[in-house]
């Protein structure tokens, strides 16, 4: 796994949480067993990044009775857990909850967004960003901005890259595309933009027109479905995660019942788009209208 700490660590902590419990321990007889504190211990059993000591792993495998495979598979993920990720040299400017999204987007091999409101983040040209950042931001220095479309530059690289591309299936209210974000000028380029990226093998982008009315999906609000490839150990594949920003806090939903309740709404919010040929006419006759 390559994909920096962040997979590793989540796949880790569910394993030890599943170990425990088919041991039948409480977690402050673990975490008593290894001598560490009741948050470091939290810690290590959600994820939440944290210097782990490859001897607690092996320590509660042991107290854990757990087999031969099991502990050298979690072993392997503690090592995992040290990679560093692109994103870690932004630690500074990078938000902690957005970085959490960024490392995730970094591992997914499948992502769905849905968007009300403003365009996708890896489709938006360094214009329309920029203007985004000066209304949500108007007292942000021009260097931060600059950080923030590097940042934004190899998010994108994943759509192109060689080598495993993400696989991007967007849905965008038609709204989100008359909105003069950045201007009239910004807006026509970005819609040639998001016109031209569609066209890549792995990117599907289609339009909910306004003709449709009122839909779920506008209660449901904007949201981003990440899907993870499957490890080698099947068990081990991380389960689906959405992903909803939030003004004064993002979240980031995983039970079961929450990830089948979006599967739900996506189906609906594929019912109602377009097809992804009459999506792009749209799109570029809408550029075509701000051009004019």
């Amino acid at each position: 796994m390559t994909t920096g700490s962040t997979l590793p660590r989540r796949l880790l902590a569910r394993e030890l949480r599943r170990a425990r419990e088919a041991a039948s321990m409480s977690a402050e007889a673990a975490r008593s067993a290894i001598g560490v504190s009741k948050q470091t211990f939290w810690r290590m059993e959600n994820g939440i990044p944290i210097r782990l000591n490859p001897l607690f792993i092996m320590r509660l495998c042991e107290i854990y009775h757990a087999s031969a495979e099991l502990t050298q598979v979690l072993l392997t993920l503690t090592e995992e857990t040290k990679s560093k990720g692109w994103w870690h040299a932004f630690d500074s400017t990078i938000p902690k909850s957005f970085g959490l999204f960024v490392s995730l987007e970094d591992a997914a091999h499948h992502m769905v967004s849905y968007q009300t409101t403003f365009l996708p983040g890896m489709l938006q040209t360094d214009e329309y960003r920029r203007a985004m950042h000066w209304i949500e931001h108007p007292n942000i220095s021009t260097s931060d901005v600059d950080t923030s479309i590097e940042i934004a530059t190899r998010r994108r690289d994943r759509l192109t890259r060689a080598a495993d591309p993400l696989t991007l299936d967007v849905i965008i209210d038609e709204a989100v595309l008359r909105r003069p974000t950045g201007g009239t000028e910004v807006m026509t380029n970005q819609l040639a933009h998001l016109a031209d990226t569609a066209q890549l093998p792995n990117v599907s982008v289609r339009i909910i027109p306004v003709s449709k009315g009122t839909y779920q999906g506008l209660l449901v609000g904007t949201f981003v479905f990440l899907e993870f490839p499957p490890h080698s150990t099947a068990y081990l594949t991380e389960p689906p995660v959405i992903y909803v920003q939030g003004f004064t806090g993002d979240l980031y939903l995983e039970r079961p019942e929450e990830i089948s309740a979006y599967r739900i709404v996506c189906t609906d919010l594929k019912r109602l788009a377009l097809n992804e040929t009459d999506s792009r006419a749209l799109i570029l006759n809408i550029a075509e209208e701000f051009s004019a």
